[in-house]
This record gives C-alpha cells, sequence and structure tokens, in this order.
C-alpha cells in the first residue's frame, strides 16, 4: 500500500494549530503564576530580608486579613456585581466586638462577652449583604450605588459605637486570633485557608457556583433557564459581607482594639486582589485560585516596597499602575485567540 504524501503535509498546519492553541490556552491560565514567581524572584534579588522566614510569615499574616473578604468578594465580582463597603465593615465588625466586651464583660465571663460579639458583628454583616442584594431585586439600584452609601454610614455607625475613641477593653487571650501562631503559622493564615477551601469548593463544584458564573456571564439567559439571579447575587453579597466580619474581628484582635478608623481604603485594596487575580469586572469570568495569587502578588509588592524603603506616596502609585496593567493584561489575553 502507498502513503500519501500529502497527507502528511496536510497534518503538519494542523498539529502547529493544536500546539499554539494549547501554548495560548497554557499562558491564559497560568499568566498570574509566572508573573508572582517572576516577581518573588525579583525581590529576593533585590530587597534585603524579604527571604526570609519570619518575613514571608508577615506576608501571610497581612494578606490573610485581606484575602478572607477578597474570596468572598470573587463571588460578587463574578455574579456581575460589586461590594465598596467591606473597609468600613471591617472597622464596625471590631468596634462592635469591642463594645460588646466592654459593655457584657462585668455581668458575663469574658468568653461569653466575644462570642456574644462576634456572633453580632457577623450577623450585621450578613445582614449588610442581604440589603444590599434586596434593594438590587426590590429597585434595581446598583450595588456599587448602595455599597457606595453603607461605606459611609458603617463607617459613623464604628465611630459612634466607639465614640471616635479606640475601644480596648479586650481580655489578653483575644490577641491570638489575629496576632497568634500555632505551630509556627500566623493564626489568621489557618481562617484564610479554611475560607479558600469553602470557596473554591462553593464556586466549583456546586450548582450555586455554577449559577454565579450563569448569572455574571448572561443575567437574562441564567433567569430564562429557571436561576434566581437575584438570590444569588444576595447570597454572594451576604456572603462577603459576613466574611468582612470575620476579617474585622482577626484585625481588632491583632491591634487590640476596636476603631472606627480601621481598614481604611481596604475596599480597594480586595478589589485589587480580585483583580489582578483575573476575575473580570464585567462578571462571568474569574477563579478563586486567581483571587488567593493576586492576594499573594499584592502582599509581595507593599512587603518589597516597604523593605526598600520606596515612599509612601510612590507605593499608591505603583499599586495604581499594576491595578491597571492587570486589567489591561486580562483584556489582552482574552483577544489572544
Amino acid at each position: 500500500m502507498s502513503s500519501n504524501p500529502n497527507v502528511g503535509a496536510a497534518a503538519a498546519p494542523i498539529e502547529q494549530a493544536t500546539s499554539k492553541r494549547r501554548s495560548t490556552t497554557a499562558l491564559k491560565i497560568y499568566a498570574m503564576e509566572a508573573i508572582l514567581l517572576l516577581l518573588v524572584i525579583v525581590l529576593i534579588a533585590v530587597a534585603p530580608g524579604f527571604a526570609t522566614l519570619g518575613n514571608a510569615l508577615n506576608v501571610l499574616r497581612t494578606g490573610a486579613m485581606l484575602g478572607i473578604i477578597a474570596f468572598g468578594m470573587t463571588a460578587v465580582i463574578v455574579s456581575g456585581e460589586i461590594d465598596l463597603s467591606v473597609g468600613a465593615g471591617v472597622a464596625l465588625a471590631g468596634c462592635i466586638v469591642a463594645y460588646c466586651s466592654e459593655q457584657l464583660a462585668p455581668s458575663l465571663d469574658y468568653p461569653l462577652a466575644i462570642v456574644i460579639g462576634v456572633v453580632a458583628a457577623v450577623g450585621v454583616g450578613v445582614a449588610c449583604g442581604t440589603f444590599t442584594g434586596t434593594i438590587r431585586r426590590l429597585f434595581n439600584v446598583p450595588t456599587f450605588i448602595t455599597t457606595l452609601a453603607l461605606f459611609t454610614a458603617l463607617r459613623g455607625a464604628a465611630n459612634l459605637i466607639s465614640g471616635g475613641f479606640p475601644l480596648t477593653d479586650l481580655p489578653g487571650w483575644f490577641s491570638f486570633l489575629g496576632a497568634g501562631d500555632l505551630y509556627g503559622i500566623p493564626f489568621p493564615v489557618y481562617v484564610l485557608l479554611v475560607v479558600f477551601v469553602g470557596m473554591q469548593f462553593l464556586m466549583k463544584y456546586t450548582s450555586y457556583g455554577r449559577s454565579v458564573y450563569a448569572v455574571g456571564g448572561n443575567a437574562e439567559a441564567a433567569r430564562l433557564s429557571g436561576i434566581n439571579v437575584y438570590g444569588v447575587k444576595t447570597i454572594a453579597l451576604a456572603i462577603t459581607g459576613g466574611l468582612t466580619a470575620v476579617s474585622g474581628v482577626l484585625i481588632a484582635s491583632q491591634i487590640g482594639s476596636g476603631t472606627g478608623t480601621t481598614a481604611t481604603g481596604m475596599e480597594l485594596d480586595v478589589i485589587a486582589a480580585v483583580i489582578i487575580g483575573g476575575t473580570s469586572l464585567f462578571g462571568g469570568k474569574g477563579r478563586v485560585w486567581g483571587t488567593l495569587l493576586g492576594v499573594l502578588f499584592l502582599g509581595c509588592v507593599t512587603n518589597g516596597m516597604t523593605l526598600l524603603n520606596v515612599n509612601e506616596y510612590w507605593q499608591y502609585v505603583v499599586r495604581g499602575a499594576i491595578i491597571l496593567g492587570a486589567v489591561l493584561l486580562n483584556q489582552i489575553l482574552e483577544r489572544v485567540k
């Protein structure tokens, strides 16, 4: 039997095209991993003390507070919404816990007073997220507007509770939650990992997670297929509100007080971490794993600039440039076929 040389000639372009598509897909999927690895290598080379274990743990501790909220924010942005109130929510949660400790401890044991404070803080956080989703459903007000209003209102409530001064009547053992170590690893990192695993499972392996992507990709098509669009968004916002309160409790534990000015500007860092991790602001696309990479990337950049004694104002400029660069990179990768 004679072989046909035209078959081999025709197969070659197909194989080349397939190889090119695989390379492009790998570039889209692992771009953030490669960039983070490159950043770490550069910082090890130029930033004194960056490669030490103590510094790495410090980056993880700081990043944990941010990442806990960012995982919830990923679901919110994938669903096509946004939450600008998380920084103020962190401050309010810390003030609620400290206030409960101060007011209830004289009649109750400190542990019970703290538990009541934590439950109240998480409850308020979930309620704020539910409120935002309800306003979206009833009046079709964009969450950008509602959470912008909450951004101011929650900060004001935190200062009203604290009276404009730090509330410091917290038991000594409470500091372990935010500042303590367990087997040499900061305790907030364990909380981060638990939240990461939970959100990863929720978004990737459950029907709710698939609904979030469907709603963010095309809300009308999702509605016609029987998905409760506003219900999906409300749950995402409520989860983020609860996680915001958890982070607020950890930060109050770390600094030893509930303060109305805590976490000023944190909402921008949370959104930045999500965007850097590859989540589209237009909704429908994003990964919890990518958000974790974004949190680590932002933490390494901030830590590296601090070690290099970069002027604080220049740090803001650099972080702004990074956010814009991440958006542009995601857009470029989306257009690559």
